[in-house]
C-alpha cells in the first residue's frame, strides 16, 4: 500500500510539492480551503492528482502521516494545529524536497536583497558552466524543480522565514544570511527575537564541512550570535561578511577585486549581497576570472533599483519591491543626486526615524502614492515639500513637477501595494508605463 501524503495549499509550493510526490511513488491528495487557479487545476487534473477547494475536509486525511503545507498558511491556523495534535508530520515544501535530493545546495535568506542575491548567484554559476537551477521562493518551488527538471547539481534557493519554519532536516551545503530588518512580525508573535530565530534556521542542520556567510554588522544577527551558542562544535564554518570601503566602480572580495562598472547592481547594500554571491561561487571553486564574466553579463530582475528611463535630464527608477523601511533605506543610500521620492501605500507599522538623515540629505521633495498618507506627511512634512497621489500617473506627474535637471525620481515606496495595485509588480509596471508616456511626449 502506497504511503499517502496530503498537501495543504494548491499555489506553486503545493503543486510542486505534488508533482514530486507522485514522481517518488506516493499516493498525494491536495486540499486548498480557497479556489485553485486554473493553471494549477488543470496540472493537477493532467497528473490524476485528486484535490479539493472551498475547504479542508478532515476525512480526506485519515491514514496521513506527512502533509506539507504552503508557506502562505500560518501554522496556528486551526486545522493546522489539530493535523499536529493527531499526530500527523507537518513540513514545508522545502523540507520535504529537501528529501529527495542529494544535490549541493545554497540557501539565502534575509529581509531584503534575497531575490537579487539568489539571481546573482545562480547566474555565476551558469555562466561558468555548471549545472545549476534557481527556486525556492523566486521563479519555480524547489520540489518542481526535482519534479519537473532534468536532475541538476546545484540548487540555488531563495527562503523566506515561512519556508524556514516548516523545515526539520533541509540542510543548505551553503547558507548565506544577508539581513535581518523587522517584518511579518503578525506570524511571530510580534516578537522581533521569534523571526530572527526563524531567519537562522537555515543554518540549523548544517555540519562542520558546510559554510554560513552571514552579515557581520547586521545588529540583530549580531546580537543573536552573541546570545546563542553558534556555530556548536558539529556546527558550519562561519564567514561574517562586512563591505568596507564601498567605491562604485570595484569590489573587493578577500584578496580578489572585481570591476563593478559593467554590473547593474548599484549601491553598498548591492555590493554587499553581490559579495556573498561572489563568496558562495568561490565556495563552489569558481575562479574570478569566471566570476567577472558573471558580474559583466547579469541582468537584475524588475522592481529593485530598476533603471527606467532618463528625460529632460532626471533619471526615473523603479524600486516597487522596496516594501520596507530597511530595503527604502538602503535605496536612498545608494543615490548619489538629489531624490524626489515617492513612497506609501499599506503601512506595515513602519517607524520612519531611521530614514530621516537620509531624507534631510538627500531628498527634495515626496510624493505620497496611497489612499491613507497620514504616517507619511506627519513624519515627513515638516522637511520637505509634499504631494499626494491617488494613481501611477498621478504620482508621476506631480514628481515629474517637482524634478529638477540631474535629479533622481525614485519610487521605493516603504509600504504594501495593496491599496491602490494588484501587487508591487503592478504597481512597479503602472509606474514604468507612466513614465513612458512622460518619454514619448518629449520624443526621447
Amino acid at each position: 500500500m502506497l504511503e499517502k501524503i496530503g498537501i495543504l495549499g494548491a499555489g506553486e509550493s503545493g503543486v510542486g510539492a505534488a508533482l514530486l510526490a507522485r514522481r517518488h511513488g506516493f499516493e498525494v491528495f491536495v486540499s486548498d480551503s480557497g479556489k485553485v487557479k486554473e493553471s494549477f487545476r488543470q496540472e493537477l487534473e493532467n497528473h490524476g492528482i485528486e484535490f479539493e477547494e472551498g475547504r479542508h475536509s478532515p476525512e480526506r486525511f485519515a491514514g496521513v502521516k506527512t502533509v506539507v503545507k504552503s508557506p502562505g498558511i500560518p501554522d496556528a491556523a486551526p486545522f493546522v494545529e489539530r493535523l499536529r495534535e493527531n499526530g500527523v508530520e507537518v513540513i514545508s515544501e522545502i523540507e520535504f524536497a529537501g528529501r529527495c535530493t542529494d544535490a549541493t545546495i545554497i540557501g539565502i535568506t534575509g529581509s531584503n536583497g534575497k531575490t537579487t542575491t539568489t539571481r546573482l548567484t545562480w547566474h555565476l554559476l551558469k555562466t561558468a558552466g555548471l549545472n545549476a537551477v534557481m527556486g525556492g521562493n523566486v521563479g519555480t518551488s524547489f520540489a518542481r524543480n526535482l519534479a519537473t527538471e532534468a536532475p541538476a547539481d546545484i540548487h540555488v534557493l531563495e527562503l523566506s522565514s515561512f519556508q524556514l519554519d516548516g523545515i526539520k532536516s533541509f540542510r543548505p551545503n551553503v547558507a548565506i544570511l544577508l539581513n535581518i530588518s523587522p517584518d511579518h512580525l503578525d506570524r511571530y508573535g510580534y516578537q522581533m527575537e521569534n523571526y530572527v530565530a526563524s531567519k537562522f534556521r537555515i543554518a540549523m542542520n548544517q555540519r562542520p564541512e558546510d559554510l554560513f556567510i552571514l552579515d557581520a554588522g547586521d545588529p540583530y544577527i549580531r546580537e543573536w550570535l552573541e546570545k546563542n551558542a553558534f556555530p556548536s562544535a558539529n556546527g558550519p564554518r562561519l564567514l561574517k561578511v562586512s563591505l568596507r570601503n564601498y567605491d562604485k566602480r570595484v569590489l573587493r572580495v578577500g584578496e580578489s577585486t572585481f570591476d563593478m562598472q559593467h554590473c547593474p547592481l548599484k549601491g553598498p547594500h548591492n555590493h554587499f549581497n553581490a559579495t556573498c554571491a561572489i563568496l558562495a561561487a568561490k565556495e563552489l571553486g569558481l575562479s574570478d576570472e569566471a566570476i567577472q564574466l558573471g558580474l559583466n553579463s547579469f541582468v537584475n530582475a524588475p522592481h529593485r533599483l530598476e533603471w527606467v528611463a532618463e528625460v529632460n535630464g532626471v533619471t526615473w527608477i523603479n524600486d516597487s519591491k522596496a516594501t520596507n523601511v530597511d530595503a527604502v533605506r538602503r535605496a536612498l543610500e545608494s543615490m548619489d543626486r538629489p531624490v524626489v521620492w515617492i513612497a506609501g501605500g499599506t503601512d506595515k507599522g513602519n517607524d520612519y526615524a531611521a530614514l530621516m538623515p537620509l531624507v534631510r540629505q538627500n531628498v527634495r521633495a515626496l510624493v505620497c502614492l496611497g489612499v491613507d498618507n497620514e504616517k507619511l506627511k506627519s513624519s515627513f512634512g515638516k522637511m520637505l515639500p509634499v504631494e499626494e497621489a491617488r494613481s501611477a500617473v498621478e504620482a508621476v506627474r506631480k514628481a515629474a513637477a517637482l524634478a529638477k535637471q540631474g535629479d533622481v525620481v525614485l519610487l521605493s515606496p516603504a509600504c504594501a501595494s495593496f491599496d491602490l495595485f494588484r501587487n508591487y509588480e503592478d504597481r512597479g509596471d503602472q509606474f514604468k508605463a507612466a513614465v513612458k508616456t512622460i518619454t514619448a511626449g518629449n520624443g526621447n
